[in-house]
């Protein structure tokens, strides 16, 4: 079975930083596609960042600049980098992760984690 842990969420000032992990274990033959989401109370889930395993990034707009994405391939895990945080931030953080389970010709199944609370107080 495949798991995704998230750590690192917490309550942080305005203008301060927290560092995400997400590491993903289990029968996982490779990860194509590791990211983040978040999801504030009423909204929608949406996209943060996500990585490529050959490091190509993309972020949401309201992010650029201030978080940061990165993984560690040996280790299956995908970290986010937040700095300059703003109360508009909060939101429960989740990982996602885009893999195959047993060859490059299986099918790729996404799987989540159970997610991680970031609260930005002003």
């Amino acid at each position: 079975q495949v798991q995704l842990v998230e750590s690192g969420g917490g309550l942080v000032q305005a203008g301060g930083s927290l560092r995400l992990a997400c590491a993903a274990s289990g029968s996982i033959f490779s990860i194509n596609e590791m990211g983040w989401y978040r999801q504030a109370p009423g909204k929608q889930r949406e996209l943060v960042a996500r990585i490529q395993s050959d490091g190509r990034t993309n972020y949401a707009d309201s992010v650029k600049g201030r978080f940061t994405i990165s993984r560690d391939n040996t280790k299956n895990m995908v970290f986010l980098q937040m700095n300059s945080l703003k109360p508009e931030d909060t939101a429960a953080y989740y990982c996602n992760a885009y893999l195959r389970l047993t060859s490059y010709s299986s099918p790729a199944y996404s799987y989540w984690g159970q997610g991680t609370q970031v609260t930005v107080s002003s």
